[in-house]
């Protein structure tokens, strides 16, 4: 997993309460345990023309990143062979944990054999390492997450947390980044 290097509250005027007036900040583990233990996961992912595309999907969170299959030809596949920036987004918008990352097709088998005994279970379905042996496996590590545990009050305002990852870009790659289309995201 990447290290955390910068957790703090988001700056939403309105929205989240100053660190110094509210409540605390999460822990990350709080918003990994939820990670871990949601069902349902929505992927957004965007074309190279920069169309917008979610969908629901099952998967899991392992070893500090989001695995999840798809067909090879599925719009999410084809978005993500072009533009390799995803967004991870739990069902509920209220117990809240978003993760903004980089997707990559996965092909080791170790990666791919803790996918299909993580899953498997999870979902009671019957997934093979032969199954996935084609591509139709990506995971999505972490440049940033953001959540909160409530949609109203001081659980909403007051637990406002992001984190950003190491490899997230640097301040002055996103400036560049807000000016260039989205398949020229440069991640290091």
């Amino acid at each position: 997993m990447s290290r955390i290097v910068e957790t703090s509250r988001p700056e939403v005027p309105g929205y989240f309460e100053p660190l110094a007036e509210g409540g605390g900040l999460l822990d990350w583990s709080t918003a990994e345990q939820r990670l871990v233990a949601a069902r349902n996961y929505w992927v957004s992912t965007a074309s190279a023309a920069a169309v917008p595309h979610a969908m629901p999907v099952w998967g899991v969170w392992l070893e500090g990143r989001f695995l999840f299959s798809t067909g090879p030809r599925t719009r999410k596949a084809r978005n993500l062979a072009s533009n390799a920036r995803a967004v991870v987004h739990l069902e509920s918008a209220a117990q809240l944990v978003v993760v903004d990352g980089v997707a990559r097709q996965v092909s080791d088998a170790t990666v791919i054999e803790s996918f299909v005994s993580a899953y498997n279970p999870k979902y009671r379905w019957n997934f093979t390492a032969a199954d996935l042996s084609s591509g139709e496996l990506f995971e999505v590590s972490p440049l940033k997450a953001f959540a909160w545990l409530g949609d109203e009050g001081a659980d909403f305002s007051a637990t406002g947390t992001r984190w950003v990852f190491e490899n997230s870009p640097t301040v002055q790659e996103r400036l560049q980044l807000r000016h260039q289309p989205a398949q020229r995201v440069r991640v290091r």
